[in-house]
């Protein structure tokens, strides 16, 4: 099997945050001062509204009124809209892992040698709307990989067509001052079984730190952690945001009767209150 191994820093692009309710998820992100996109439906079954940063985005996902609209699994294919609605029948949470491509179909043909992916490059595209109202095209083609031994973590890279008609800063602006992604944590028992699988898909050797994990991206950091309790079965577990005015957060969380825990430069929302994802929040880019 080829090793992949990559000169370029490839981004985050995004998380994939699966809830069973779109519109609790996104009345509960608007109370921490985030802008949430409109409602997007998908024709393989699946729905969201997005988060946008300048860069990265969440993508905050469930299923739609009509689950016969989401394919099967089979042979070379990845259905999205299955691994989704099978995630869900167990829990809420950050189900997906984005990674950008300059070149999926040839990124497809990369895990494929490496034994992490034998999936069809898969391409959709849709009507976006501007912050003005306009329609813009947007496109996609994702290429999928699959580590065996986190069955409820899935991973993809993703090329934007038209990134033009998709970012725009009047979408990133969000009351409380949040700026970015820093970091994507794992939790898993032991996170040497997964450090092969993250070296060929992020194309970057890992970094050893205690009992962690990190494997750097351009703009952040994804990290896997050794805990037993959390990662009984491996998963997403947290994501940490960049939130410059800590202290105005603290506010709007107090006024807004928002639990909250304190860390190192920041702030912790457990996942057990928050759709199954730890969320953090740091004053600064201390995990890049």
């Amino acid at each position: 099997m080829e090793q992949i191994v990559e000169s370029r820093l490839r981004n985050l692009d995004h998380i994939v945050l699966a809830v069973r309710d779109l519109e609790a998820a996104a009345s509960f992100f608007e109370r921490l001062g985030f802008q949430i996109g409109a409602r997007n439906r998908h024709p393989w079954g699946t729905e969201n509204r997005l988060i946008q940063f300048d860069g990265s985005f969440i993508e905050l996902i469930t299923i739609g009124s009509d689950p016969s609209k989401i394919p099967p699994h089979g042979a070379g294919q990845f259905s999205f809209g299955a691994f989704v609605r099978d995630y869900l029948g167990q829990r809420e949470g950050i189900a997906m892992l984005v990674l950008t491509s300059d070149d999926a179909i040839a990124d497809a043909g990369r895990f494929d040698r490496a034994g992490i992916g034998s999936f069809d490059p898969f391409y959709f595209e849709r009507m976006g709307r501007r912050p003005d109202g306009s329609a813009a095209l947007v496109a996609f083609t994702l290429a999928f990989a699959t580590n065996a031994n986190a069955p409820l973590a899935a991973f993809f890279v993703c090329q934007h067509h038209f990134p033009r008609n998709f970012w725009n800063p009047a979408f990133q602006r969000h009351s409380n001052g949040g700026r970015s992604i820093l970091s994507v944590e794992m939790a898993v028992p032991d996170p040497s079984i997964h450090a092969a699988f993250l070296s060929d898909f992020t194309g970057r050797p890992a970094a050893r730190e205690a009992r962690e994990l990190h494997f750097q991206l351009g703009n952040g950091c994804l990290r896997v952690a050794a805990d037993a309790v959390r990662g009984a079965i491996p998963r997403h577990h947290a994501v940490s945001i960049e939130m410059p005015d800590i202290a105005s957060f603290v506010a709007r969380l107090n006024a807004e009767g928002i639990a909250y825990d304190a860390i190192e430069d920041g702030v912790c929302l457990p996942a057990e209150r928050n759709f199954g994802t730890e969320l953090r929040f740091r004053r600064k880019a201390a995990d890049r």
